[in-house]
């Protein structure tokens, strides 16, 4: 194996040990909840993404010899 590869692998795990840090139940519960609150706010933009969609596709069929 060469240097370089064994130095980068080496520098990996110790960013793997860094970051191995336990979870705060206060920010996983925030998270939880910010990320309900996008869910509904995703629905939201989905209903009216559909619903412009119908209204944008009936609007634009032509009709007779147009």
């Amino acid at each position: 194996m060469k240097k370089q590869d064994k130095k980068r692998e080496e520098k990996q795990e110790a960013k793997k040990e860094e970051t191995a840090v336990e979870a705060n139940p206060e920010v996983l519960e925030k998270g939880k909840k910010i990320k309900e609150d996008l869910d509904k706010v995703m629905d939201e933009i989905d209903d009216v993404l559909e619903e412009n969609a119908e209204e944008f596709v009936k609007n634009y069929v032509q009709k007779g010899g147009e």
